[in-house]
């Protein structure tokens, strides 16, 4: 075992997840000893080759009670598990492909499983029960009658081909999907159509019943061309029941799928609802806010108009009056305030008289000679004032 994982990390060395790819091949050789693995030649359907791991041999499907091994052949991208396997089944040469909605006249197999692969969530494992289940359901294969001719290679076929033999490009046919590669292998050392692959025979070495019908089948909906209603060993309440399981389980998915989306969209809007109702509180404060503003604001325009009335009135009072004399506006009520009103009014005159004779003298209208002369006296009289009003202040009991 050992052994083959070290061939097998060689075989994967172009592989984008080849740690993953090794194991996941590993456990599945395990569990099926009769798949191997080898590198092969691929080539798409733009020519382009690549060197692909490939898994061939037998699985075990019960039919009827009756184990066959059903040879299988089964090609991993270089992106696996990003992209779905391509699965082909292999008749020996006495045996022919059974046309059904799982597998094609070339023997490439379509599965609900590999429609639906997913990187996280899909296996080989599961691919391989998942075929398990449909060959049960429907034999991939037939005994050929004895007189058989062997068919030569189809010209459009998508299985892989040996050795030096031509690749023409075909158009995809309808049903088949556009964008999936088809392999062809340079050293694989059989036929395509209907040529020599591992013997595929039931748990007792016995070749597979032989079918009633082995004329293909018309083609219906579905992930490939489904057998005639009374051809083979399937009968019409196989095919109906097999349709009915199809539809029941696309529908559950489609029911599941909304379901998801529904509470998706149901959680989303009840938090939507959560936001609208926290924004809704919010501006409610600001509006309850601006509203009292507004009647502060209402309030000071008032007082405000009021105010502009009366300065309004007190001035048209003014303009009615007549003008007024300024020495006949203060009349003292006392000789001893007159007195005193002269004096501050005289002690004034002499402060502005001294800041004149200063701004004088700075700009030499008067030389400082004058200057002093002038200053002196005025000062001294000014003196005199200030002792006068102290005196009157003293008597009239005011502050000093």
């Amino acid at each position: 075992m050992a052994n083959d994982e070290v061939v097998l990390k060689q075989y994967l060395t172009k592989y984008r997840h080849r740690d993953y790819t090794c194991r996941e091949v590993i456990n599945l050789i395990q569990v099926y000893r009769s798949l191997t693995f080898r590198l092969e030649g691929f080539v798409f359907n733009n020519g382009t080759r690549k060197d692909l791991l490939n898994l061939e041999g037998t699985i075990p499907v019960n039919y009827k009670g009756t184990f066959y091994n059903i040879p299988v052949c089964i090609w991993l991208m270089d992106t696996h598990p990003q992209n779905a396997p391509l699965c082909f089944v292999k008749p020996t040469p006495d045996m022919s492909i059974k046309v059904s909605r799982y597998v094609d006249t070339n023997g490439k197999v379509y599965l609900p499983y590999l429609h639906e692969w997913t990187q996280t969530g899909s296996t080989l494992q599961q691919l391989i029960q998942c075929m398990i289940t449909a060959f049960g359901e429907i034999p991939p294969v037939y005994s050929k009658p004895r007189t058989e001719a062997r068919p030569p290679y189809p010209v459009n076929s998508f299985m892989p081909q040996p050795s030096g033999y031509p690749y023409p490009q075909v158009s995809p046919q309808p049903g088949y999907p556009t964008s999936t590669p088809y392999p062809t292998a340079s050293n694989l050392p059989y036929p395509a159509y209907g040529a020599p692959y591992p013997g595929a025979v039931n748990s007792n070495g016995s070749p597979y019943p032989p079918a009633t019908n082995p004329t293909p089948y018309p083609p219906t909906s579905g992930y490939g061309p489904s057998p005639d209603v009374g051809g083979g060993t399937i009968t019409e309440e196989h095919i109906k029941a097999s349709l009915l399981s199809a539809v029941e389980d696309k529908l559950r998915r489609r029911l599941k799928e909304q379901s998801q989306q529904s509470q998706a969209e149901l959680e989303t809007l009840r938090r939507t609802q959560h936001e609208l109702r926290e924004g809704k509180a919010r501006l409610e404060d600001i509006l309850a806010k601006l509203q009292r503003e507004r009647s502060e604001l209402d309030k000071n325009v008032a007082i405000l108009q009021e105010k502009e009335k009366e300065l309004g009135a007190a001035v048209e009072r003014l303009a009615e009056q007549e003008g007024v004399d300024v020495d006949e506006a203060v009349v003292t009520t006392a000789p001893l305030y007159s007195q005193l009103l002269n004096a501050f009014a005289e002690e004034a005159t002499l402060e502005d008289a001294i800041y004149y004779m200063g701004e004088a003298l700075r700009k030499e209208v008067i030389d400082l000679d004058t200057f002093l002369k002038q200053v002196r006296t005025l000062a001294r009289r000014q003196f005199t004032l200030r002792a006068l009003m102290h005196k009157c202040r003293q008597k009239a009991q005011l502050a000093c």
